[in-house]
């Protein structure tokens, strides 16, 4: 394992087996989003999110939350210097289009690992990821409703997207307390695993695709994000151009080759 420095002590990093784990680091506060934690978190994003030693990216909580979204106690204080309204403007979109709005557009495979609660835009950074697996004693929220915001991060586009628009307006309007079980029956997690077995069951899941065909998956992300956007023969039409390219990867005719020879394929990412 290698320990990256962020230079900030609420935020961690590290780089095992070509798997980035950034853990938000404040449990005393459920891992809510500071303004220290994100400049340090979009710095991690922008530095490590496409580098080449970077096969998949886990975003996680220490302690038993993942992520209670922004910091109400903050909130509630009030900001110390009076800006601008463009100025604020300017600072929010900056803010969320450099997390949620990178994580969603990194082209590796990301998977948020739930220890325990995500709410606001914890919910929506988890919401960002390719894939949830959360402890058995998590539970997700909207939230934005209880403290009488509307949403950020792009959490409604996520949130109708991963489980559909009806789905969406009903979380969204409630903000009711969603259960590991229950998101995973309504596809808002992909897997539960018991609290202990948490750490384990991510890595197991998140290495075969760090160390997979970083093309290959880069086109599947593609194919995946238009799949909502385009008509079906756009779709077919992409798909053939993407794999035309990857025929000629020097991954595609390793894995062809280890298939004929009965051997796992060693992908190199070419």
């Amino acid at each position: 394992m290698t320990t990256i420095e962020t230079g900030e002590s609420t935020l961690l990093c590290d780089l095992t087996d070509r798997v980035l784990t950034i853990t938000l680091n404040r449990p005393e506060a459920r891992n809510a989003l500071s303004p220290d934690l994100m400049f340090a978190f979009r710095r991690m994003l922008a530095t490590y999110g496409d580098h080449a030693d970077v096969g998949a990216v886990v975003i996680t909580g220490a302690g038993q939350a993942f992520c209670a979204g922004g910091d109400v106690k903050r909130m509630a204080a009030g900001a110390p210097v009076e800006r601008t309204a463009e100025e604020k403007f300017r600072d929010m979109r900056a803010r969320h289009h450099e997390t949620a709005g990178v994580i969603r557009r990194l082209r590796v495979p990301t998977v948020a690992a739930l220890p325990g609660p995500a709410a606001g835009a914890g919910l929506a950074l988890a919401l960002a990821c390719d894939l949830r697996i959360a402890a058995e004693s998590a539970f997700l929220s909207t939230g934005y409703a209880r403290i009488g915001l509307p949403g950020d991060y792009g959490a409604s586009w996520l949130l109708t997207r991963v489980v559909g628009p009806g789905r969406a307006r009903e979380l969204m309007l409630t903000s009711e307390r969603v259960g590991a079980a229950r998101a995973l029956e309504i596809g808002l997690v992909n897997r539960v695993v018991p609290a202990d077995k948490l750490r384990e069951a991510t890595l197991d899941l998140v290495r075969p695709l760090a160390n997979g065909p970083r093309i290959a998956l880069c086109y599947i992300k593609d194919n995946l994000d238009e799949a909502l956007d385009i008509d079906h023969g756009a779709a077919i039409d992409r798909e053939a151009e993407r794999m035309l390219r990857s025929q000629g990867t020097f991954d595609h005719k390793e894995a062809a080759r280890a298939f004929v020879e009965k051997r796992d394929p060693k992908f190199e990412g070419r």
